[in-house]
Protein backbone atom coordinates (compact mmCIF):
# COMPACT_ATOMS: atom_id res chain seq x y z
CA UNK A 1 0.00 0.00 0.00
CA UNK A 2 1.77 3.29 -0.88
CA UNK A 3 -0.04 5.49 0.90
CA UNK A 4 -0.70 5.82 4.88
CA UNK A 5 -4.63 5.80 4.94
CA UNK A 6 -5.02 5.87 8.74
CA UNK A 7 -3.89 7.74 11.59
CA UNK A 8 -4.25 11.32 12.09
CA UNK A 9 -4.32 13.32 8.75
CA UNK A 10 -1.54 15.95 10.16
CA UNK A 11 0.62 13.63 11.32
CA UNK A 12 0.07 11.54 8.02
CA UNK A 13 0.87 14.74 6.11
CA UNK A 14 4.13 15.42 8.34
CA UNK A 15 5.78 12.01 7.71
CA UNK A 16 5.18 12.06 3.92
CA UNK A 17 6.46 15.88 4.10
CA UNK A 18 9.39 14.62 6.39
CA UNK A 19 10.42 11.45 3.20
CA UNK A 20 10.14 13.75 0.58
CA UNK A 21 12.53 16.02 2.21
CA UNK A 22 14.76 13.26 3.04
CA UNK A 23 14.72 12.39 0.09
CA UNK A 24 15.52 15.52 -1.75
CA UNK A 25 18.80 16.07 0.60
CA UNK A 26 20.45 12.78 -0.20
CA UNK A 27 19.73 13.61 -4.15
CA UNK A 28 21.37 16.85 -3.55
CA UNK A 29 24.49 14.57 -2.65
CA UNK A 30 24.15 13.05 -5.67
CA UNK A 31 24.50 9.21 -4.95
CA UNK A 32 22.13 6.33 -5.53
CA UNK A 33 19.62 6.19 -2.85
CA UNK A 34 17.20 2.86 -1.45
CA UNK A 35 13.99 3.62 0.10
CA UNK A 36 16.01 2.07 3.33
CA UNK A 37 18.51 5.07 2.76
CA UNK A 38 15.32 7.62 2.95
CA UNK A 39 13.92 6.00 6.02
CA UNK A 40 17.01 6.43 8.08
CA UNK A 41 17.49 9.59 7.00
CA UNK A 42 13.68 10.84 7.71
CA UNK A 43 14.40 8.70 10.72
CA UNK A 44 11.23 6.57 10.40
CA UNK A 45 11.27 2.76 10.14
CA UNK A 46 11.31 0.79 6.73
CA UNK A 47 7.85 -0.22 7.09
CA UNK A 48 6.63 2.97 7.58
CA UNK A 49 8.15 4.47 4.65
CA UNK A 50 7.02 1.70 2.66
CA UNK A 51 3.62 2.35 3.73
CA UNK A 52 3.79 5.87 2.04
CA UNK A 53 5.77 4.94 -0.87
CA UNK A 54 5.53 1.65 -2.61
CA UNK A 55 9.33 2.06 -4.52
CA UNK A 56 11.76 4.49 -4.65
CA UNK A 57 11.21 5.41 -7.97
CA UNK A 58 7.65 7.61 -6.93
CA UNK A 59 10.01 9.10 -4.42
CA UNK A 60 12.25 10.20 -6.54
CA UNK A 61 10.00 11.13 -8.94
CA UNK A 62 7.77 13.29 -6.16
CA UNK A 63 10.81 14.57 -4.30
CA UNK A 64 12.35 17.39 -6.33
CA UNK A 65 9.03 18.65 -6.97
CA UNK A 66 7.63 18.65 -3.77
CA UNK A 67 10.98 21.27 -2.87
CA UNK A 68 10.37 22.76 -6.02
CA UNK A 69 6.48 24.13 -5.12
CA UNK A 70 6.22 27.75 -3.17
CA UNK A 71 5.74 27.88 0.75
CA UNK A 72 3.02 29.82 1.20
CA UNK A 73 5.19 32.44 3.75
CA UNK A 74 7.64 32.61 0.28
CA UNK A 75 4.00 34.26 -1.31
CA UNK A 76 2.74 36.43 1.55
CA UNK A 77 3.79 38.82 3.81
CA UNK A 78 2.46 41.64 5.84
CA UNK A 79 3.23 43.63 2.71
CA UNK A 80 0.73 41.26 0.20
CA UNK A 81 -1.92 42.64 -1.54
CA UNK A 82 -5.47 42.06 0.21
CA UNK A 83 -7.44 42.36 -3.36
CA UNK A 84 -8.08 38.41 -3.62
CA UNK A 85 -7.23 38.94 -7.44
CA UNK A 86 -4.26 40.03 -6.83
CA UNK A 87 -3.44 37.45 -4.82
CA UNK A 88 -4.77 35.03 -6.66
CA UNK A 89 -2.14 35.93 -9.45
CA UNK A 90 0.60 35.24 -7.08
CA UNK A 91 0.26 32.40 -6.68
CA UNK A 92 -0.55 31.23 -10.53
CA UNK A 93 2.90 32.96 -11.49
CA UNK A 94 4.55 31.31 -8.94
CA UNK A 95 3.16 28.29 -9.68
CA UNK A 96 3.65 28.72 -13.53
CA UNK A 97 7.30 28.77 -12.56
CA UNK A 98 7.81 26.01 -11.16
CA UNK A 99 5.95 24.16 -13.66
CA UNK A 100 7.89 25.51 -16.36
CA UNK A 101 10.91 24.81 -14.47
CA UNK A 102 10.03 21.16 -13.89
CA UNK A 103 7.86 20.53 -16.79
CA UNK A 104 9.09 16.69 -17.51
CA UNK A 105 8.75 15.74 -14.15
CA UNK A 106 5.79 17.03 -13.84
CA UNK A 107 4.42 15.21 -17.37
CA UNK A 108 5.69 12.02 -15.97
CA UNK A 109 3.54 12.12 -12.81
CA UNK A 110 0.63 13.43 -14.03
CA UNK A 111 1.21 10.27 -16.69
CA UNK A 112 1.34 8.17 -13.21
CA UNK A 113 -1.99 9.77 -11.84
CA UNK A 114 -3.60 8.66 -15.39
CA UNK A 115 -2.84 5.45 -14.99
CA UNK A 116 -3.93 4.49 -11.67
CA UNK A 117 -7.29 5.98 -13.21
CA UNK A 118 -7.23 3.36 -15.95
CA UNK A 119 -6.04 1.09 -13.51
CA UNK A 120 -9.45 1.45 -11.18
CA UNK A 121 -6.90 3.63 -8.40
CA UNK A 122 -5.92 0.28 -7.37
CA UNK A 123 -1.92 0.31 -9.01
CA UNK A 124 -0.05 0.15 -5.86
CA UNK A 125 3.09 0.80 -7.30
CA UNK A 126 2.27 4.19 -8.84
CA UNK A 127 2.49 7.39 -6.17
CA UNK A 128 -0.88 8.32 -5.15
CA UNK A 129 -1.42 12.64 -6.58
CA UNK A 130 -0.76 15.29 -3.95
CA UNK A 131 -2.81 18.16 -4.00
CA UNK A 132 -0.51 21.32 -3.29
CA UNK A 133 -2.52 24.22 -5.24
CA UNK A 134 -5.62 24.40 -3.14
CA UNK A 135 -3.90 25.14 -0.20
CA UNK A 136 -2.17 28.17 -1.88
CA UNK A 137 -4.96 29.27 -3.51
CA UNK A 138 -7.17 29.13 0.03
CA UNK A 139 -4.23 31.24 1.44
CA UNK A 140 -4.73 33.65 -1.30
CA UNK A 141 -8.47 33.78 -1.01
CA UNK A 142 -8.57 34.54 3.32
CA UNK A 143 -9.13 38.48 1.95
CA UNK A 144 -12.80 37.11 0.98
CA UNK A 145 -13.89 35.30 3.49
CA UNK A 146 -15.95 37.96 5.17
CA UNK A 147 -17.56 38.40 1.74
CA UNK A 148 -18.33 35.31 0.29
CA UNK A 149 -20.18 32.27 2.09
CA UNK A 150 -18.38 29.28 3.19
CA UNK A 151 -20.34 26.89 0.26
CA UNK A 152 -19.47 29.27 -2.56
CA UNK A 153 -15.58 29.92 -1.55
CA UNK A 154 -15.26 25.95 -1.14
CA UNK A 155 -16.21 26.35 -4.80
CA UNK A 156 -14.27 29.29 -6.17
CA UNK A 157 -11.44 27.05 -5.07
CA UNK A 158 -11.84 23.89 -6.63
CA UNK A 159 -12.82 25.53 -9.96
CA UNK A 160 -9.50 28.03 -9.74
CA UNK A 161 -7.63 24.82 -9.01
CA UNK A 162 -8.78 23.71 -12.35
CA UNK A 163 -7.25 26.26 -14.00
CA UNK A 164 -3.94 26.87 -12.09
CA UNK A 165 -1.25 23.68 -12.14
CA UNK A 166 0.25 21.11 -14.82
CA UNK A 167 -3.16 20.01 -16.32
CA UNK A 168 -3.63 23.75 -17.17
CA UNK A 169 -0.16 23.70 -18.61
CA UNK A 170 -0.82 20.55 -20.39
CA UNK A 171 -4.04 21.75 -22.35
CA UNK A 172 -2.42 25.02 -22.87
CA UNK A 173 0.47 23.50 -24.76
CA UNK A 174 -1.03 20.41 -26.24
CA UNK A 175 -4.92 21.12 -26.81
CA UNK A 176 -4.81 24.68 -27.70
CA UNK A 177 -1.46 24.90 -28.78
CA UNK A 178 -0.78 28.42 -27.30
CA UNK A 179 2.41 29.93 -26.94
CA UNK A 180 3.81 31.50 -23.34
CA UNK A 181 1.86 35.09 -23.79
CA UNK A 182 -1.43 33.74 -24.88
CA UNK A 183 -1.69 30.70 -22.27
CA UNK A 184 -0.96 33.20 -19.47
CA UNK A 185 -3.76 36.19 -20.84
CA UNK A 186 -6.38 33.35 -20.55
CA UNK A 187 -5.26 31.95 -17.16
CA UNK A 188 -5.28 35.21 -16.15
CA UNK A 189 -8.86 36.28 -17.68
CA UNK A 190 -10.28 33.07 -15.93
CA UNK A 191 -9.03 34.03 -12.54
CA UNK A 192 -10.26 37.13 -12.01
CA UNK A 193 -13.55 36.74 -13.94
CA UNK A 194 -14.33 33.78 -11.54
CA UNK A 195 -12.94 35.58 -8.42
CA UNK A 196 -14.68 38.73 -9.52
CA UNK A 197 -18.30 36.76 -10.22
CA UNK A 198 -17.85 35.22 -6.39
CA UNK A 199 -17.19 38.26 -4.78
CA UNK A 200 -20.50 39.97 -7.20
CA UNK A 201 -22.43 37.19 -6.44
CA UNK A 202 -22.17 37.50 -2.73
CA UNK A 203 -22.61 41.44 -2.50
CA UNK A 204 -25.81 41.18 -4.73
CA UNK A 205 -27.32 38.65 -2.76
CA UNK A 206 -26.02 40.51 0.77
CA UNK A 207 -28.16 43.44 -1.36
CA UNK A 208 -30.95 41.50 -1.77
CA UNK A 209 -31.61 40.56 1.66
CA UNK A 210 -30.64 43.95 3.54
CA UNK A 211 -33.51 45.31 1.03
CA UNK A 212 -36.03 42.40 2.09
CA UNK A 213 -35.37 43.25 5.71
CA UNK A 214 -36.25 46.87 4.97
CA UNK A 215 -39.37 46.04 3.24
Amino acid sequence: MPEHKSGRPNQTSRTRKDLLQAASRLIKQGRRITLEDVAEEALVSRATAYRYFSNVDSLLVEAPIDGAVPNAEDLFDESSPLDPVERVMLVESALHEMISANEPALRRMLGYSVQRGVNGGADGDLPVRQNRRSALIEIALRPARERVAPAELDVLTSALALIIGTESMVVSKDVLQLDEAAASEVRQWAIRALVEAALKDESSASQMSSKRLGE
